[in-house]
């Protein structure tokens, strides 16, 4: 029998003697059911229990945002010189950005520019906004030179080299998604002609299968990733958005349909990571965050569908599947395990977030119940609020993955301060609770967080 830590024994005795005074006769016997309500004992929660307040919750996605505001700056610097570079004009082979702790044109930092502009239409403070706002137009203003320089020589050293000459939709199918988000919020660079460009290489250029579906040859060929959905149909949504080209949901809904008829289990409601069409059988490896990246896109994908489209009751219905299948799964602590379904899997940080972000927009946007799932929501927040430390790091994120069909692969994956997935879906899970909150009420009803019932 595990014995309770001393602090919560002692918390445990004051509520009982304090249950216990209504008579003298039996003030120094021990609590039992005759006296003492032992349902309203205090439970010993490993993850704080309840709804942290806004003001709280903005805290923390600021300690992330006073870490990345320094450890990011946008700027330029002259490598060998190590002077900063600001008048454009001398922009050459030596130009890099200024040293950071992550890199700016990433599909990680993608998630983190939209992230930031979530939180200043949630709460109202401009500088979330300006953060990715300077970087991208950073990224726009040095395009135009780079890009001229490597259609003269395709070797020549950049520092968006991998955007402006994508091998791969994680290039900047992200990125893209939050410069077409950036630009309909009202931001002035002229990022118009690096969005057609990577939207030129989803539609045109990119693998795929026979049937369109956007694929892989790595590590085997023809190969299906559960995380190219959010790699590209976020961006083809808010390219449908932007233009008004129906083209864009068309091929959006179809990746969703068609990667779901691979991939999803519909007796688990999750997707399986990788999907190899040569494989006679497709080992299932429920990967947690492969998962997000897969209800954030139905959820992304939602947001801008419009409702006559063909295909929105099937994707709204996919995701009600999806979020089921996955609140069947939460841990108790909040979080979810790195192997969804495998429970002696470690609990991984950036997963929850992105769970708590699409679980809290669905119930925002009314797609699914809010008195069900809410209460999920805001404990997985509560969890992940506890991996973000004092220097505005966040702990307990899974590093990069690759695809495996081995359950060990998955078990011992590597965590680190320093894997970029998890910052963007914090910040992203606190802005979206903080807007369910200013519209919700919930209390303590006989011990548990519900939602206030309206009168």
């Amino acid at each position: 029998m595990k014995t309770k830590p001393f602090s919560n024994r002692i918390k445990i005795g004051v509520a009982v003697t304090i249950l216990a005074i209504p008579t003298l006769a039996n003030a120094q016997q021990p609590a039992n059911d005759v006296t003492a309500p032992l349902h309203l004992l205090q439970a010993d929660y490993p993850t704080p229990y309840g709804v942290k307040s806004t003001q709280e919750i903005k805290a923390t996605i600021d300690k992330i945002y006073d870490f990345l505001e320094k450890t990011t700056p946008a700027s330029l610097i002259n490598n060998k010189t190590k002077q900063e570079v600001s008048d454009l004009k001398k922009l050459d082979e030596n130009t890099i950005f200024s040293p950071g702790t992550f890199r700016l044109t990433s599909y990680e930092w993608g998630v983190t520019y939209a992230a930031m502009l979530l939180a200043t239409e949630a709460t109202g403070d401009q500088k979330y906004a300006d953060y990715t706002n300077k970087r991208l137009k950073l990224i726009a203003d040095i395009a135009p030179y780079y890009k001229k320089q490597l259609q003269k020589n395709p070797k020549f050293p950049s520092p968006i080299h991998g955007f402006l000459t994508p091998h791969a939709l994680d290039d900047g199918g992200a990125v893209t998604a939050s410069m077409i988000k950036a630009q309909r919020a009202g931001l002035k660079a002229d990022l118009r002609p690096l969005i057609d460009d990577f939207m030129n290489y989803i539609s045109t250029k990119e693998f795929r299968l026979t049937d369109g579906t956007l694929a892989r040859n790595r590590p085997q060929p023809n190969t299906l990733w559960l995380d190219d959905l959010f790699m590209s149909v976020p961006a083809l949504a808010q390219m449908g958005k932007l233009t008004g080209d129906v083209k864009y949901y068309d091929d959006a809904v179809k990746q969703v349909k068609q990667f779901s008829e691979r991939m999803y289990n519909s007796q688990k409601n999750l997707y399986m990571h990788g999907w190899v069409q040569s494989m006679e059988e497709h080992p299932q490896f429920h990967w947690a965050r492969a998962n997000g990246w897969a209800v954030m896109t139905l959820v992304e994908l939602l947001e801008v569908l419009p409702k006559d489209h063909s295909g929105y009751n099937a994707v709204l219905s996919q995701l009600q599947s999806h979020i089921k299948g996955l609140v069947a799964y939460q841990d108790g602590t909040g979080f979810w395990h790195q192997l969804i379904d495998r429970d002696d899997t470690y609990l991984e940080t950036s997963a929850t977030a992105i769970y708590a972000y699409s679980i809290t927009r669905a119930i925002n946007r009314g797609y699914i119940d809010k008195a069900a799932y809410a209460p999920a929501a805001l404990l997985a927040w509560n969890a992940v609020a506890t991996k973000v430390n004092n220097k505005g790091e966040v702990e307990g994120t899974c590093v990069g993955t690759g695809m495996g069909f081995d359950p060990a692969f998955y078990y011992y994956r590597p965590i680190n301060v320093f894997a970029a997935h998890g910052y963007g879906p914090v910040i992203l899970a606190g802005s979206e609770i903080i807007m369910m909150l200013k519209n919700n009420e919930f209390e303590i009803n006989d011990s548990s967080l519900q939602l206030k019932a309206r009168k």
